[in-house]
């Protein structure tokens, strides 16, 4: 009749689950929809939130030091002259304001911006979710 090689292997159940262990240490770590779902939302959302407060931070940190050449000896610390210390204060202090008013805008336009980055890569797998 016909030469038919075959092989058999036989592994021990030990062995087998050794071998699936070790196996999962260099296998890439396969994430689940939802998990892909949630870490994108998340990304959008901490990108936004960091843009934001490092306007905000900026801000606050320029209003303090305006605030600070025009309420204290600052500016005689730094050899201006009292006047010219009060006006570069009230320069800064306002420059800082308005960057501290614009961080709730810098917020809701860096959001938008990455959910309209995003959004084909999350519809596509909500649609996948919701099919399954």
């Amino acid at each position: 009749m016909g030469n038919k090689e075959t092989f058999n292997y036989t592994y021990s159940a030990k062995q087998q689950e050794e071998i699936n262990n070790i196996r999962k240490k260099y296998a890439a770590p396969e994430e689940d929809k939802m998990e892909q779902l949630r870490k994108l939302d998340q990304s959008v959302t901490q990108r936004a939130t960091t843009a934001a407060l490092v306007v905000g931070i900026s801000g606050a940190l320029l209003l303090g030091l305006g605030m600070s050449l025009v309420m204290t000896n600052l500016s005689e610390i730094l050899e201006f002259h009292q006047e010219i210390g009060m006006l570069i204060g009230i320069i800064v202090g306002v420059v800082g304001i308005t960057l501290v008013c614009f961080a709730y805008p810098v917020y809701n336009r860096t959001l938008q911006k990455g959910r309209e980055r995003i959004a084909p890569e999350i519809l596509r797998l909500t649609d996948e979710l919701m099919k399954s």
